[in-house]
């Protein structure tokens, strides 16, 4: 596309949300390039009214806006789309396949003219070029953005569809307008949190149903968006609800195909002689329906109209919204469902794990050895994690693998606490801390008194002085249960009886009675 020459001095595209070069697809706000724009003595002060223009990607959005910038150089006078052999320039636009705009663009003067409002009040005009959605490189997350967040900011949101009004482009309207009123639920809004949406369809070939235009466009709507079809079904009636309660305002225009040459021809660049003249011919009438004095629309925030320098206020806090992580990411249909399928599944597997434990050891249940206990446990986790297998689930095995891993984790500390409520049943291991603490006093009793009775007295106040020591440890340790006081005296004290226990008494009585069991299993050679 030929450059704006200089000399006009009309401006030029800007682009002031720029995409990471980072792979987290994160936006960024040129707020250097935004201050100027929006802060200059000329217009800071003065209310704004906001023009963008969103949708798929290659369907003529900023050729269209190029067309809306010469109305507005020529202030709407008479023959502004210019002359025949006039190449067309503003915001970069080319034929192709390939994406051309990234991010979000603005024209970077803004358009003084007058309100709609008793006075004349002059009022400043920013038009806005963004990122076509569904192209090969972006995210669902990155569209949803791009167009939450130009529908956020703007005061007339141009939704630019090819041929006609889907029911697909209706679930990506309420998709991304879903995703752009949960960022404004951060502060305080209306009960309709955008002000108005335009449904341009581009290329419409049905003019002997609905005329070009406004008229027509007005029909193919009420048809589109009626909730009072009673043969819609319920889920395409909420999309409906959701889109007329999101705008105070919705309307349509239907364009004509621009012709052949504009479509086909490399050399295209915006001629008037190349584009069909029915197209022109709805041009004119749209440009005025969008940016005539009478028809511009101030931006609004909860009733209070906004100025240039407050929008950048605006613009920094959005974009920290979109920036942050409090915001669900949006996702494609196929990802949500096959989401909600493996998760519908890890609670089947897991709540049978537990209802098949609850049965084992849960509850009132008694005390079950380790190792029985262990074997169960092993057993029921196969049947939970056959039953999570087959399980019908979307998304394919390697989707469902982070899936089961997640349910394994979650059943081993299911198991853990299992294994903590089934120790507190044995009523030994409630009573370990005092039981040894009894044994060790009986104990040290009777070798004291041995050790005495052979004269041997250093050994025997050895022993009294464990025996001392075990009898303040049991009161220290009654004393800390009963109160709830001096907590890490007890804990304290039930970890050394359990190293008490473990290495001086239990340990190498088990040993024992394991050798002697084996011993007593050996066969004996006969001679």
């Amino acid at each position: 596309m030929p450059p704006i020459p200089d000399a006009l001095n009309k401006g030029e595209p800007v682009q002031i949300v720029t995409t990471s070069d980072c792979d987290d697809h994160t936006f960024e706000l040129n707020e250097e390039a935004l201050t100027k724009i929006l802060c200059d003595d000329a217009v800071k002060n003065k209310k704004i009214c906001v023009l963008s223009v969103a949708g798929a990607f290659r369907k003529g959005k900023s050729f269209l806006l190029d067309f809306l910038l010469r109305y507005l150089h020529k202030n709407g006078s008479a023959g502004w789309l210019g002359q025949d052999d006039e190449p067309l320039t503003g915001f970069s636009w080319r034929g192709g396949s390939e994406r051309e705009t990234t991010g979000i663009w603005a024209w970077s003067k803004l358009f003084i003219c007058e309100a709609p409002c008793p006075g004349g009040e002059e009022v400043a005009v920013m038009l806005l070029d963004t990122q076509g959605a569904f192209d090969t490189e972006s995210t669902v997350k990155d569209c949803a953005t791009v167009f939450a967040l130009s529908t956020m900011i703007s005061s007339v949101q141009t939704f630019n569809l090819s041929q006609n009004i889907q029911e697909d482009d209706l679930h990506h309207l309420q998709l991304f307008t879903e995703y752009g009123r949960l960022a404004l639920e951060k502060g305080e809004i209306k009960e309709k949190p955008f002000q108005s949406l335009l449904f341009l369809v581009r290329d419409w070939s049905y003019p002997y149903e609905y005329d070009y235009g406004a008229e027509g466009g007005s029909k193919v709507l009420d048809r589109k968006l009626s909730t009072q079809n009673a043969k819609r079904h319920e889920e395409l009636q909420e999309v409906r609800k959701h889109i007329r309660s999101c705008f105070e305002q919705i309307s349509c225009f239907l364009m004509p195909h621009p012709g052949l040459a504009v479509a086909r021809h490399k050399a295209f660049d915006g001629r008037l002689a190349d584009i069909d003249k029915e197209f022109l011919q709805n041009l004119e009438d749209l440009a005025p329906l969008l940016l005539s004095p009478e028809n511009l629309v101030v931006k609004s925030i909860n009733g209070t109209h906004v100025t240039c320098k407050g929008l950048l206020e605006y613009f920094k806090a959005y974009i920290n919204i979109y920036q942050s992580a409090d915001l669900p990411e949006p996702k494609t249909m196929l990802r949500a469902t096959s989401e909600a399928n493996n998760l519908a599944a890890v609670a089947q597997a897991l709540d049978h794990y537990n209802t098949e434990m609850d049965k084992v050891c849960g509850g009132e249940k008694p005390y079950l050895g380790p190792e029985e206990l262990d074997e169960k446990h092993k057993q029921i986790l196969a049947s939970a994690m056959e039953l999570f297998e087959k399980t019908p689930k979307m998304g394919g095995a390697d989707f469902s693998q982070s899936y089961a891993d997640g349910l394994l984790k979650d059943i081993e500390e299911r198991y853990d606490q299992y294994t903590k409520n089934n120790e507190s049943k044995n009523l030994f291991n409630v009573a370990r801390t005092p039981i040894t603490l009894v044994v060790t006093m009986v104990l040290m009793y009777v070798i004291s008194g041995c050790f005495g009775l052979v004269g041997l007295y250093s050994f025997s106040n050895l022993a009294n002085l464990v025996l001392g020591i075990s009898i303040t440890a049991l009161i220290l340790w009654s004393y800390v249960r009963y109160s709830g006081q001096y907590l890490q005296i007890g804990a304290s004290i039930d970890s050394s009886a359990d190293f008490v226990w473990c290495q001086v008494v239990y340990g190498p009585a088990y040993k024992f009675l394991s050798s002697s069991s084996d011993s007593s299993r050996t066969p004996k050679k006969k001679d």
